[in-house]
């Protein structure tokens, strides 16, 4: 298990951090397994997603902010009510697949760190388990 640390620069963005996490992965030696992510807060989360486009992205970005508005009628008197719920929404935790000491994505598809409350210092758990013999 290692510690992954990222700096996010904006509110709302998405970080490519599949080379981090891919030189993770390989660091453990494991051929063959699961790769766990975990994001240790509760205003940012970790999803797959396609990160060649970047129209992607901000189409992404662009639509959460419709779904959760961030001046929404919210309760919580941080001001960051859009950040937890589109966490929850999103997850904080995600698993890939581990073949031949790869993360087993698809030829678009990238793990990216969702921040919804930054810019700030982000750690993400990334933790790999040996499957089969």
């Amino acid at each position: 298990m290692v510690d992954v640390r990222f700096r996010t620069n904006e509110r709302v963005q998405l970080v490519d951090i599949t080379g981090d996490v891919a030189r993770a992965v390989a660091q453990s030696a494991v051929r063959t397994g699961l790769c766990n992510l975990f994001v240790t807060h509760t205003t940012a989360a970790v999803i797959v997603s396609e990160n060649w486009d970047p129209d992607v992205t901000s189409d992404l970005l662009r639509h959460f902010e419709r779904l959760v508005p961030f001046k929404g009628d919210f309760r919580h008197a941080e001001g960051n009510s859009q950040a937890h719920i589109l966490s929850v929404m999103l997850g904080t935790s995600i698993n890939i697949p581990v073949r031949e000491a790869k993360l087993a994505l698809g030829r678009w598809q990238g793990v990216m760190l969702a921040e919804f409350d930054g810019p700030r210092e982000r750690t993400v758990v990334v933790s790999v388990v040996r499957l089969g013999g």
